[in-house]
């Protein structure tokens, strides 16, 4: 069977999803599968690379050139990766990525993939969106108040006399739409909140401020499309004050403390709300789900992350690995699960009552 890798895209995570796709060429079980290169640029467009039939050898594998005279890839229409006896694993973070346009594209060229679904991607790339319906189900978040582009350049006195009035000192400030720690900032006052706003609406027209608190961030990881599954809760031990995109795939100041050294009432307190959140949004494939955890042992979700990061540094695959579930079975069983809900909707359509 082919393996499509989608990777590289438009969003401010670009090389992040190299990096993602890297580790995942050197885990899949070229035994049972061959894999297609596909990558899509910072503009847009797509290239089709070699097709592997085993590891690579480096990153170098990655960076196709389409230019050149010793090229070794081709630009292709979107639609020309739709192939019979084709999985597509769309390692893409960010817009344009992992928020259902892709997944949207792959179910109208009938493929199937890998991860979550198009509402379920929609709504968990969206954080607004992510808050609203966890609000609904009764999980628990840190207070929050959404900002659109058009009310900040209208009225920006208001706003701050908004967020000053339901928020308290420090907030944390993030494009709705972008992960990886890309576009946040912490604002310790009036002046760090405006820039921090101006920050974040270089990425998006929809901005989200939380109340910054005293917490440790632990996290969950869930597999499964009807038959969802949890791993225990593992933490992100840092050496800086502020995650930040840096700290994540730069200097790689962290390291994770897997399971977490929490109470057993607040590990099984994390995966249930993992597990509610996720069937809410209608997940499916898999997700990560990120905590703040208080010095009062409350647990706050802050957000779920519906293709979640596979580098060699990235905590779902770690939290798998911890509970017996190798890297590379991890892959294979992404990919079964990918194919089943395929199968599913298509017997959905094709089983339908016909209305007369």
């Amino acid at each position: 069977m082919k393996i499509t890798l989608l990777y590289g895209g438009q969003s401010a995570e670009h090389e992040v999803s190299i990096l993602s796709a890297f580790s995942v060429l050197n885990a899949i079980y070229y035994n049972y599968y061959e894999v297609q290169l596909v990558y899509i640029t910072k503009e847009g467009q797509w290239v089709k690379g070699p097709l592997l039939t085993e590891k690579p050898a480096d990153e170098a594998v990655l960076h196709l050139d389409w230019q050149s005279a010793n090229k070794n890839a081709q630009l292709i229409n979107p639609g020309e990766i739709k192939e019979e006896g084709t999985i597509v694993f769309p390692l893409l973070h960010g817009p344009n990525g992992e928020d259902g346009t892709i997944q949207g594209f792959l179910e109208t060229l009938k493929m199937p993939y890998v991860g979550t679904g198009v509402l379920a991607s929609a709504c968990g790339m969206d954080k607004i969106m992510t808050k609203y319906v966890l609000q609904a189900g009764g999980i628990p978040q840190v207070p929050y108040m959404p900002v659109l582009y058009t009310q900040w350049k209208e009225q920006p006195q208001q706003i701050f006399e908004q967020c000053e009035g339901s928020l308290l000192y420090p907030m944390f400030v993030k494009p709705a739409n972008m992960g990886s720690s890309v576009g946040i900032s912490k604002a310790e006052n009036r002046e760090e909140l405006e820039n921090a706003l101006k920050e974040a609406f270089l990425y998006d027209t929809r901005v989200i401020i939380e109340q910054g608190i005293e917490a440790r961030e632990i996290e969950v990881a869930v597999l499964g499309n009807e038959d969802v599954r949890t791993t225990v809760a593992g933490e992100i031990v840092k050496d800086v004050a502020f995650y930040d995109y840096n700290s994540k795939y730069i200097d790689n100041k962290i390291t994770m403390q897997i399971p977490a050294e929490v109470p057993q009432e607040v590990q099984e307190k994390a995966q249930e709300y993992a597990k509610k959140a996720y069937t809410m949004l209608g997940g499916s494939g898999l997700s990560r789900c990120d905590f703040f955890l208080t010095n009062k042992n409350e647990l706050f979700l802050n957000e779920l992350n519906t293709m979640p990061g596979f580098t060699q540094f990235s905590m779902y695959p770690c939290l798998w690995e911890a509970m017996g579930l190798p890297y590379g079975d991890l892959i294979e069983e992404l990919i079964q699960l990918g194919l089943n809900r395929f199968k599913q909707r298509q017997g959905l359509i094709t089983d339908a009552p016909k209305i007369k």
